[in-house]
């Protein structure tokens, strides 16, 4: 910015003092070239009062001194040179003097004045005074460069204003500049400084203004996460205390119903812990989820779903064939994202639904089919809170391919018909000495949600 202030400052200068100095060097060409005229006429005025009628007769002829640079003389009707200094024989500004006319002429390098010698209205010589125009152009050059020097000490000025002009806008403007590339490096207290530019500063106090309310947005949600995470565990915890107590009493009739209810709470124990190491609770530790074999993540997954399906009159088949016993998986946050998409297609789709593990040597693709197709656009699928014009609140997708992000993984629709969504998530092999991670590229349009 500095440097674009001192360009159009320098520009304007250059403009004004381009369209004041040309007619300022004319008007200085013109005023030494008339103004040695006026000179010469004054001279040879002066040497025509002083001239004697009878000098053609022999009276001596006393002309007045001549200034610097000039000369004076006296010519008869038959054009010689009777006294003063000039040349032996009359020239044109000498010879059209005769007419009885005061003549101005520029000749053989000279400045020509001429003034007539009348006397009982006859003429009966000429005055003429001269000078040489390379001292009229030696004075002109001398006052255009005077011209030039003080047109460059106003635009020397003109450019150190302009320099501290600039250094005054841009000051300002780049310490917002660093402010904003704090905030941008994490530092939410940064703010910007006041300046001595009110725009400047209306723009400074808004973005500020900006950045607080986003601050006190970002640690109300961060508090909220603590919050639900301290408010929803303690009851958790309390009631699977309360079902594995009951576990231990001797009633056959009830066992098998507070063994459900324990599978689901710790399920639900699941579900709140990815959700919260998502979000990134503040103050709220997660360690990492453990690995588990796929094989017995798909029987689990099966045995979970399987009832639910059957009551609906539809199949539910799982299925890891070519997937190597010893693979392992982030078994938590897998396990998720299969429940988000069975009960997607629990809800929105029909038919047998398939899930299949695909080994990829350095990924592992699990495949959720069923036999519908999706009510919404694909290129709207994976856009949060669209619900396809069906029931829903429109995040359980959009959770479940956050899930997939936060793995090193990716969630997304492979085919409309039918209905396949298919995950990619790294794969561990038992005894390994780390993960084979998924080089995927972002998806487009955005987080997802139900068909």
């Amino acid at each position: 910015m500095r440097q674009h202030v001192v360009r159009v400052a320098v520009t304007a200068v250059l403009v004004a003092l381009v369209l004041l100095a040309i007619p300022l060097a004319v008007a200085i060409r013109s005023s030494l070239y008339a103004d040695q005229r006026d000179s010469l006429a004054r001279a040879a005025l002066a040497g025509a009062a002083r001239v004697n009628p009878d000098y053609a007769s022999g009276d001596p002829v006393e002309l007045p001194a001549p200034a610097a640079g000039e000369r004076l003389g006296l010519y008869d009707p038959a054009l010689r040179l009777r006294a003063g200094s000039g040349p032996r024989t009359g020239d044109d500004p000498v010879r059209r003097s005769l007419h009885a006319v005061i003549t101005r002429g520029e000749t053989g390098g000279e400045l020509v004045v001429a003034v007539p010698i009348s006397h009982d209205e006859h003429v009966i010589g000429v005055v003429r005074a001269s000078s040489e125009v390379a001292a009229v152009r030696s004075r002109v050059l001398m006052g255009w460069a005077a011209l030039l020097g003080a047109a460059m000490l106003a635009l020397t000025v003109a450019v150190l204003v302009a320099r501290r002009q600039a250094r005054a806008l841009a000051a300002p403007l780049e310490d917002l500049s660093r402010h904003c590339r704090a905030v941008t490096e994490g530092d939410l207290t940064a703010r910007a400084r006041p300046s001595t530019v009110t725009e400047i500063d209306q723009v400074a106090h808004t973005h500020n203004n900006m950045l607080h309310s986003l601050s006190e947005l970002l640690w109300h949600e961060r508090d909220f996460t603590a919050n639900a995470s301290h408010q929803l565990r303690t009851p958790l915890t309390g009631l699977q205390l309360t079902l594995e107590a009951g576990l231990e009493q001797d009633d056959t009739r009830l066992r098998a119903t507070l063994e459900e209810a324990v599978a689901a709470t710790r399920r639900l124990h699941g579900t709140v812990e990815e959700v919260l190491r998502l979000a990134g609770a503040h103050g709220v530790a997660h360690p990492a989820a453990p690995d588990r074999q796929v094989g017995e993540l798909l029987r689990d997954t099966e045995e979970r779903w399987h009832g639910l399906f059957a009551q609906d009159g539809r199949r539910l088949d799982c299925s890891a064939a070519d997937v190597p016993d010893d693979a392992l998986v982030q078994g938590g946050p897998v396990a998720e994202i299969l429940g988000v998409l069975l009960d997607n297609a629990r809800t929105h789709g029909c038919g047998t639904v398939r899930v299949t593990a695909r080994d990829l040597d350095d990924a592992l693709a699990l495949d959720v089919t069923d036999e519908g197709t999706p009510s919404a656009e694909p290129a709207r699928i994976f856009m949060r809170g669209h619900k396809g014009g069906g029931t829903g609140t429109g995040i359980g997708l959009a959770l479940a391919r956050d899930l997939a992000v936060s793995l090193g993984g990716r969630l997304f629709l492979a085919s409309g018909d039918p209905t396949t969504f298919t995950l990619l998530v790294p794969v561990r092999h038992d005894g390994s000495s780390g993960i084979r991670s998924v080089n995927v590229a972002p998806l487009p349009g955005g987080p997802a949600t139900e068909r």
